[in-house]
């Protein structure tokens, strides 16, 4: 049996009562986070040009795209939330992936999990298994057979993966669904044969979701696709693959980011935060990390805030000289502002040999900062959000209350944080319809005339 027939069988003959609950409360905080994410990216340039793709390629349908009154088919408003959520780099991730499943599989599995009536049982747990099948897929990948870390390479397989159990699909066909997504999934670009210049292709996730949600929807309509194409054991080691399937949910191991920046450089950033003395004047700074930090395009003076995020230099002296908030999410104001460019013009960032080994599993860093007093000194092995220093559900609702200010109001922001906190109690229908403005409005007005009535 192929190993991608052995993950189909897996996601379609898992039953909801394999599926632990500590595993969904996972699902139901990453929703949450990712809503976050996905209001702060969603007036983003990378948002509203998807946004307004996708309603002109995919057209009307019964699919949120959430924080709007605009309703897509699934393609459409899958591609739609999946390019809000990623667009500021605030989604969540995983080291053994070293990428984002969440801005992926949640967009698929919700829109097509609304368009279907799905239940919200039948929704939560695949999220979980879309989660499951894309962090295994990507984990799985030696290091030194990566050409690219964008998560678009692989993130694909985990929409297929939600979509076909939502489709109710043979193990058959879901495997068929699984090798479509990732034959016909975005190829990005290689490592190193581009310096990324902050364009808003980033981590072609929203393209994967695509390709996952096609292959989904064509293997019900009999297509096929390459089943070998996960069993090449010089380039996926097949325990990783299907390992402990049904007994290690991978999802639990996901990192939540408290900063709208690369993942790279939390760690760098934390340091920052523990030393820094407001109003004290930076001599000097430098930043120690790992060799594979290095390869990010690190813009001095970045031209856009996509890349301000793949930059140690700009983060780490917004971070210095204005605190956490500032990248909560960032500024543009921020990508001309002279005194952060000032101090990332003189930070200096070196990959360390005590950090040599620690990519992808870890992302360390140290920081040695001047203010004055002479050089002090900060370690960061596990940043805030990694599974061994977690972010809590406190934690992420006053994320989603800081960084979600620009697009979801205050009395707004107070419907949709309990739909999100109630998800496993009450399902997703309050979260729908809390989601959308007009929808929303409507609830209101009903339940003020049911009141009104009742007196």
């Amino acid at each position: 049996m192929h190993t991608i027939e052995e993950l189909a069988a897996f996601v379609a003959g898992c039953s909801a009562a394999d599926i632990p609950e500590q595993a969904r409360e996972a699902a139901s905080l990453l929703l949450a986070d990712l809503m976050a994410a996905t209001a702060a990216g969603l007036h983003s340039p990378l948002a509203s040009a998807a946004r307004a793709a996708a309603v002109d390629l995919y057209g009307s349908g019964p699919a949120t795209v959430w924080l709007t009154d605009i309703s897509l088919s699934p393609a459409g408003a899958a591609m739609a939330n999946a390019a809000a959520a990623s667009a500021l780099d605030i989604d969540d991730g995983h080291r053994g992936a070293a990428g984002h499943a969440g801005a992926g599989v949640i967009p698929a599995a919700l829109a097509v999990g609304q368009a279907l009536g799905s239940s919200d049982e039948q929704i939560i747990n695949a999220i979980v298994l879309g989660y499951d099948v894309a962090l295994r897929v990507a984990s799985s990948r030696p290091t030194s057979t990566i050409d690219t870390y964008s998560s678009g390479r692989w993130v694909g397989y985990g929409a297929a993966a939600a979509a076909g159990r939502l489709l109710g699909l043979t193990a058959e066909q879901l495997a068929n669904a699984l090798a479509i997504a990732g034959a016909e999934g975005p190829i990005s670009f290689q490592t190193g044969s581009s310096k990324y210049q902050g364009t808003t292709v980033k981590e072609a996730i929203p393209p994967a979701v695509t390709a996952g949600l096609t292959g989904a929807y064509r293997a019900r309509a009999g297509a096929t696709g390459p089943l070998d194409l996960l069993d090449k054991s010089s380039h996926f080691d097949r325990e990783i693959l299907i390992g402990g399937l049904g007994q290690t949910w991978w999802l639990q191991q996901c990192y939540i980011k408290p900063y709208a920046c690369c993942r790279y450089m939390h760690a760098a950033i934390d340091a920052v935060l523990q030393l820094r003395q407001p109003g004290k004047t930076i001599r000097s700074l430098r930043i120690e990390t790992f060799p594979q930090g290095l390869k990010l395009s690190n813009a001095r003076t970045p031209k856009t805030l996509e890349a301000g995020q793949y930059s140690f230099y700009f983060s780490c002296a917004l971070a210095a000289l204005y605190g956490p908030s500032a990248l909560q999410p960032v500024d543009p104001a921020r990508l001309t502002d002279p005194d952060v460019l000032d101090l990332a013009g003189r930070i200096e960032l070196v990959a360390h040999e005590d950090f040599a080994g620690s990519f992808p599993k870890g992302t360390p860093c140290r920081v040695i900062i001047d203010q004055g007093e002479g050089p002090q000194t900060a370690t960061v092995l596990h940043p805030l959000g990694d599974a061994a220093n977690p972010m809590s559900r406190g934690q992420v609702t006053e994320k989603f209350r800081t960084i979600g200010a620009a697009s979801v109001d205050s009395v707004w922001l107070n419907d949709i944080l309990p739909a999100l906190d109630g998800i496993l109690d009450h399902g997703f229908g309050p979260l729908f319809s809390a989601l959308n403005p007009r929808q929303h409005n409507l609830s209101k007005r009903n339940i003020m005339l049911i009141k009104e009535v009742a007196q």
